[in-house]
C-alpha cells in the first residue's frame, strides 16, 4: 500500500515542476532548435532586448534596439587574417565614397544574433511560415483571417515592367566584413552605389529578370544630402514611374534597419545553404485613420504572401512582419511594401546575398499571382 501512495507522488511532482518551468520557456522562445547548427552559431545564450524604434524620418541617431523583438547573440573573436570582400567601387562613387581606411575602436563591439520564432499576444504565426507581429488595435483573429486572402493584383510574364524597386533611403550602407569591433567615425552611408542600397536592390532584380518578370530598378539618391523629407522626395519618384508605367503591380522600398545598444551593433544573421545571409524584415503600414491609406489591408495580404515564400523556401532569413501604424508611401500602389534587409551591422556581403535569396522567392510568390 505504501509503495502505491509513493508512485502517486512521483507524478505530481513532474507536474507541479513542470508548470513552475513552462511559463520561463515560453518567455524565451528561443530553443537550440532555433539556431542554425553551423559551427557559427554555437555558444549563443538568449538576451532580452528594450521597446525602442528608430525614427527613419528624424535625424540618425544609433543608440536603438530593434522593435519588440527577442535575440540571441554571440561574441566574434578577431580575426587578424580577416579582409574586406573584395568589391569594385563604381566609376562614379559620388561625394561620400565607402571608406577604405578603418580605425577600430576596441571600446565597441559587434555582436552576432538570430532573431527566432516567438510567442506572446503581439505575435500570430501564418498558415504555412513565419510570423506578424501586431502593433495594432486590430484583433489578430481579424489579421489571421486577412493573412490567408490573396492580393487584388495579377502580375502578367509580357515584357512590361510589374515590379518596382526603389530607395528612400539609398545610400544606407553595412559593415566590410565580418569582425569584433568597428569604426564609430562611419554613420554607415555612402553615395557609391557598389556599397549602398542599390547593390541590394540589383541582387533582388537579378533574380526577377531572370524569372521573366519585368522590373525596374530606380537608384536615385533621396536621402543625400538632406535626410529630412526623404520619403518626400521618394513618393515624387514612385508616382512618376507608376505613371510612365501604369503596368507596375508591386513597389518595394528597400532599406536596411538599424540595430545598436551603446558601444554595441548587432549583426542579425543566418546559414543558408552554407552561406551567412543577412535576416529580413518586412514592414506593412497599417492606417489609424489619419494616413489616407484606404487599401492598406492588401498590401497586408502581398506581405503575408511573401513573408511565407521567404520563409518557406529559407527557414530563418526572416524576422517577423511588422504590422503597425506607419504610412512610408504604402498608399501608392496595393503591393506596396518596405523591406529591412539586414542592420547596418551586418556585412555588406550578407545583405547582398539576402537580397538575391530575396529576390528568388518574391519571384515565385508573384509567379504564382499570373494573370490567367
Amino acid at each position: 500500500m505504501r509503495r502505491r501512495k509513493r508512485r502517486r507522488k512521483w507524478p505530481i511532482c513532474c507536474f507541479i515542476l513542470t508548470m513552475l518551468i513552462l511559463p520561463v520557456a515560453g518567455t524565451l522562445q528561443q530553443s537550440q532548435s532555433d539556431v542554425h547548427s553551423s559551427a557559427a552559431f554555437q555558444n549563443i545564450t538568449p538576451i532580452d532586448t528594450d521597446d525602442a524604434w528608430y525614427n527613419q524620418e528624424e535625424d540618425l541617431s544609433w543608440n536603438v534596439v530593434s522593435e519588440g523583438f527577442g535575440w540571441v547573440e554571440e561574441s566574434i573573436t578577431e580575426d587578424s587574417s580577416a579582409v574586406p570582400t573584395v568589391i569594385t567601387p563604381s566609376d562614379d562613387p559620388g561625394e561620400k565614397p565607402y571608406p577604405v581606411d578603418w580605425v577600430l575602436d576596441t571600446s565597441t563591439t559587434v555582436k552576432r544574433t538570430y532573431y527566432g520564432t516567438y510567442s506572446g499576444t503581439r505575435f500570430f504565426k501564418l498558415f504555412t511560415a513565419g510570423q506578424v507581429q501586431n502593433k495594432t488595435s486590430i484583433s489578430n483573429n481579424t489579421l489571421i483571417a486577412e493573412s490567408s486572402v490573396q492580393p487584388d493584383f495579377r502580375i502578367t510574364v509580357n515584357g512590361e515592367p510589374q515590379v518596382l524597386i526603389m530607395h528612400t533611403h539609398t545610400t544606407e550602407s553595412f559593415e566590410p566584413y565580418v569582425r569584433a569591433s568597428f569604426d564609430p567615425s562611419f554613420n554607415y552611408r555612402s553615395t557609391d552605389p557598389a556599397y549602398n542600397m542599390v547593390s541590394v536592390g540589383n541582387a533582388i532584380t537579378a533574380q526577377l529578370e531572370q524569372a521573366g518578370i519585368g522590373v525596374i530598378h530606380d537608384t536615385t539618391i533621396h536621402d543625400y544630402p538632406s535626410y529630412n523629407g526623404s520619403y518626400e522626395r521618394s513618393a515624387e519618384t514612385v508616382q512618376a514611374i507608376l505613371d510612365e508605367y501604369p503596368s507596375i503591380c508591386v513597389v518595394l522600398d528597400v532599406h536596411r534597419d538599424a540595430i545598436q545598444d551603446g558601444n554595441t551593433l548587432m549583426q542579425p544573421v543566418v546559414e543558408i545553404d552554407n552561406k551567412e545571409s543577412a535576416q529580413v524584415m518586412i514592414i506593412s503600414g497599417c492606417d489609424d485613420g489619419t494616413m489616407d491609406m484606404p487599401n492598406y489591408m492588401e498590401n497586408f495580404h502581398f506581405a503575408c504572401r511573401l513573408q511565407e515564400n521567404m520563409e518557406g523556401m529559407y527557414p530563418g532569413l526572416t524576422r517577423p512582419i511588422l504590422f503597425d501604424y506607419r504610412k512610408y508611401n504604402q498608399d501608392l500602389t496595393t503591393g506596396s511594401l518596405l523591406l529591412e534587409i539586414g542592420t547596418h551591422g551586418n556585412t555588406l556581403e550578407q545583405a547582398q546575398y539576402a537580397g538575391e535569396l530575396v529576390g528568388k522567392a518574391l519571384a515565385q510568390t508573384l509567379l504564382k499571382l499570373q494573370a490567367s
